[in-house]
């Protein structure tokens, strides 16, 4: 394995922290990029990077003893996870909203949540470094960076189309019950 098939493998994996991000800045109108709230997609990007960072790592370590586990339950796992976040999102978009309250879920609970949900196809791409350790390092090393980015950049587009007052948690919650589905589907037909 080369450190250019790791490149693809991370953006392989950097694409749902994209969108997931890309979805919560859908709903960061220009209250919630103040001085205060600032610091937070920075924060999200970070868990996003270090989970997908990190997965992998715990791939490698669980090997051939859990593997038939995470092939079975994973998929299913990342499912329910993105599947109610999106339903919440989507239910809160029809209900009536108080002037103050934030149009996305910004709480370390809701983010973990999210970074944990993103990441779990992650874990799986630990077991290609079994043959190749040496390259355990550098792959977790730019599986994270390149989420972290990645995050970043879909945070950043999503907040700025989130300006034009779209149904952002609607299209949000569309996009996470989506990567949920095609976590699921990539788990169980096109192993």
């Amino acid at each position: 394995m080369s450190l250019f098939d790791i490149l693809l493998i991370s953006i392989g994996l950097g694409m749902d922290c994209f969108a997931v991000s890309l979805a919560q800045g859908l709903g960061a109108d220009d209250d919630l990029c103040g001085k205060d709230v600032k610091p937070v997609p920075f924060s999200m990007a970070i868990l996003f990077g270090f989970f997908q960072g990190v997965m992998p790592l715990i791939g490698y370590l669980a090997g051939n003893t859990f593997s038939s586990f995470f092939s079975i339950y994973a998929p299913w796992i990342a499912l329910i996870l993105l599947s109610v976040i999106g339903g919440k999102m989507i239910i809160e978009n029809f209900r009536p909203k108080d002037k103050t309250e934030p149009k996305v879920d910004w709480s370390v609970k809701h983010l973990f949540v999210l970074a944990i949900a993103t990441s779990i196809d992650a874990l799986a791409t630990g077991v290609i470094f079994i043959p190749c350790p040496r390259m355990l390092q550098n792959g977790l090393l730019t599986i994270g960076m390149t989420s972290f980015c990645m995050s970043l950049v879909g945070f950043g587009i999503g907040a700025r189309v989130g300006r034009l007052k779209i149904k952002a948690g609607l299209i949000g919650g569309i996009i996470l019950i989506c990567i949920g589905l095609k976590i699921w589907i990539e788990g169980f037909f096109l192993q």
